[in-house]
């Protein structure tokens, strides 16, 4: 009779973390929401090469947002860094509820470095995202 309870434990285990396809459909509407946002954001901006790092320096008057799971660092109106992140860093920005914390131990920002969000209620952590490349966003010159 035990042989028999586990294995039926770890299906239901597995059919819990499973997205149904009305999941699936509402979370790929929500990602080409928040992408369509980014380029809108982004509209008339001009990227440049990715790059491994950047001064933590350039970001911290920046405004934090998030699209998905891309983070934007807006400098200003002419300049944003872009990071696509592995996801788990969402809903920051003005009217988002997050806050986002990096920790580093240079004086850069940089691909695979963590984040992590805290909640801006709570104070309690809500998520993290690893880094992935920074791409400046310009205006043309």
């Amino acid at each position: 009779m035990r042989s028999l309870i586990l294995p039926l434990i770890a299906a239901a285990g597995l059919a819990a973390c499973t997205q149904t396809p009305a999941e699936t459909a509402r979370a790929a509407d929500r990602e080409a929401g928040e992408q369509a946002k980014l380029q809108q954001r982004l509209a008339g901006l001009v990227p440049g090469k990715p790059q491994s790092c950047i001064d933590e320096y350039d970001t911290r008057d920046a405004q934090v947002s998030s699209y998905g799971n891309t983070i934007l660092y807006t400098l200003g109106r002419g300049t944003a860094y872009r990071s696509d992140t592995s996801g788990g860093c969402s809903d920051l920005g003005s009217g988002g509820h997050n806050i986002l914390v990096t920790k580093t131990s240079s004086s850069q920002l940089c691909q695979g470095d963590i984040a992590t969000t805290v909640d801006n209620s709570s104070h309690l952590q809500s998520g993290s995202c690893g880094f992935g490349p920074f791409v400046r966003y310009s205006r043309p010159k």
